[in-house]
């Protein structure tokens, strides 16, 4: 399995150890044509991206492409911040961005303590307990994930289901309908290979991404190589492999936008 582009990499602007041009090298040695600069969202509490670094980040990622050659996207890993679907990227910050992932994470701020304990902390208390969520947290959780499809123009859901439950046929089914990418994570195993075919079962197409947080990680696909091995997924329900390219909601929204 090799990768096209790696859609979910991380730098010091969060909590990254390479910087943006040592990624793109690295993507480059790979042979990827393209990848993708997400570091976490601007609620994350300890390691977020802010927004009065976003100029020097873009400066970075214009500046990498440059001296490689392949194309680097500035995107973010934002932070699903309600069960009605709101994440931590406002739609003034969309136009500094060129690809939008969302996930679930601990230690984000919250817009009330409800949201937190429904997305959050009911759910990883049941994880620490080694437990399936209660139903109602299972339901708050799918809509979390299904609202912010609806709601946002994501390009990627990532880790879906780590350290948290949903029901992951209606959250595919979303992602079927609004264009929306599941991601393969590669960092760590989120799904079993019987939920990946549940997610391909209702037409939810994939992106192996490395989600890595040093440049040694760029393109690496060994656990999504396992994971899709056991499943048998066709690999053509995968969008950046082979030599394809993934058709992103994010641009096409965009487009949307200076059309008019």
């Amino acid at each position: 399995m090799i990768l096209t582009g790696d859609y979910h990499t991380h730098t010091p602007y969060s909590h990254g150890e390479n910087t943006v041009l040592e990624n793109a090298v690295a993507a480059q040695k790979c042979g990827l044509c393209q990848v993708a600069i997400t570091d976490h969202g601007f609620n994350h509490l300890l390691f977020g991206l802010r927004r009065r670094k976003l100029t020097s980040l873009r400066q970075e990622v214009t500046d990498a492409e440059q001296r490689t050659g392949v194309k680097v996207l500035m995107g973010m890993e934002s932070n699903i911040i309600s069960v009605d679907g709101r994440t931590d990227m406002k739609e003034s910050d969309l136009d500094k961005f060129d690809i939008y992932l969302a996930g679930i994470h601990s230690i984000v701020k919250y817009p009330s303590l409800g949201d937190m304990y429904k997305i959050m902390l009911a759910n990883y208390m049941a994880y620490r307990r080694g437990k399936r969520a209660s139903e109602d947290i299972i339901e708050a959780t799918t809509n979390a994930y299904v609202n912010t499809i609806k709601n946002n123009p994501v390009d990627i859901i990532t880790h879906i289901n780590y350290k948290c439950f949903c029901d992951l046929k209606v959250v595919g089914e979303a992602c079927a309908k609004y264009g929306t990418y599941i991601e393969i994570n590669t960092k760590k195993r989120h799904i079993t290979a019987e939920e990946l075919n549940t997610l391909a079962s209702v037409g939810a197409r994939f992106v192996v991404d490395s989600d890595a947080h040093s440049a040694s990680r760029v393109g690496d696909t060994a656990i999504a190589e396992q994971l899709v091995g056991e499943a048998g997924l066709d690999l053509n329900l995968i969008d950046n492999i082979d030599g394809r390219v993934p058709s992103f909601r994010f641009a096409r929204y965009k487009k949307g936008i200076s059309n008019g």
